[in-house]
């Protein structure tokens, strides 16, 4: 049982920004009490510590403390000491452009990473195999130069100082409207 039916009281849009979170992570693979959990740190106006956590959730001891470990390995999270108090509290990163970069930089090695090494031994092997089908061997090109080309665009934009990513992005619909019209070949 991973539930406690005692939880605290959250003001409404609190609540349903942590249970909108859960949904997200869910959806996106993390699990929806890990979610839960970091979108109660990032709005908490100070560190909780773990019991206050399953308190204010109603989730078990166990459950919350499992989710704390992942997302500090997500480094999301980090420990805070608290002068006077032996536990642990936990505050999140709360500079959401942080977040978001710490986030897409796990899933870049989690996902990305692992894809385009298993690509680059699929089109190595593809040369080497002469009942490869041509149109899988472009395939798989295509495929790898592609994933590639998103691996490369992402490491460029985490060193893209912060005031310009956000100009870039402001400028993202002018500077496609620029462009040509039609599909490229």
């Amino acid at each position: 049982m991973t539930e406690i039916t005692g939880k605290k009281k959250l003001p409404a849009a609190v609540e349903r920004f942590i249970l909108h979170w859960g949904d997200m992570g869910d959806q996106w693979g993390v699990n929806r009490s890990v979610s839960q959990i970091h979108g109660l740190l990032y709005l908490a106006e100070a560190p909780m510590t773990a019991e206050d956590i399953a308190d204010t959730l109603g989730m078990a001891r166990s459950n919350v403390s499992n989710s704390l470990k992942e997302l500090l390995a997500w480094n999301l999270i980090r420990r805070v000491p608290i002068l006077g108090d032996r536990r642990d509290h936990y505050e999140a990163e709360t500079d959401i452009w942080e977040v978001a970069a710490r986030i897409a930089a796990r899933r870049k090695e989690r996902e990305l990473d692992p894809a385009i090494t298993a690509l680059r031994a699929c089109v190595s092997d593809a040369a080497d195999d002469p009942t490869i089908n041509p149109v899988a061997s472009k395939r798989l090109k295509e495929m790898l130069a592609f994933t590639e080309l998103a691996d490369h665009w992402f490491m460029q934009m985490l060193k893209v100082p912060r005031p310009r990513l956000v100009a870039l992005m402001r400028l993202g619909e002018k500077i496609a409207n620029l462009l040509p019209l039609g599909k490229a070949k």
